[in-house]
């Protein structure tokens, strides 16, 4: 998971990067992967949500 969070934003060692491709499975990332963005959306929508039902974006 924390191969993949890094990713998300983009900021990651090449050192890190070739060491994950040894040790990790494809198959692990994937899922890590989609767990990530499933959660990514439930969050925005969640902040998206709140600020609509406070009446600041009104």
């Amino acid at each position: 998971m924390k191969a993949v969070g890094w990713s998300f934003f983009g900021v990651r060692k090449s050192a890190d990067y070739e060491r994950d491709l040894g040790e990790l499975n494809p198959v692990h990332l994937a899922i890590a992967g989609v767990l990530g963005a499933v959660v990514f959306i439930a969050v925005l929508l969640v902040l998206v949500n709140w600020v609509l039902s406070s009446g600041v974006a009104a």
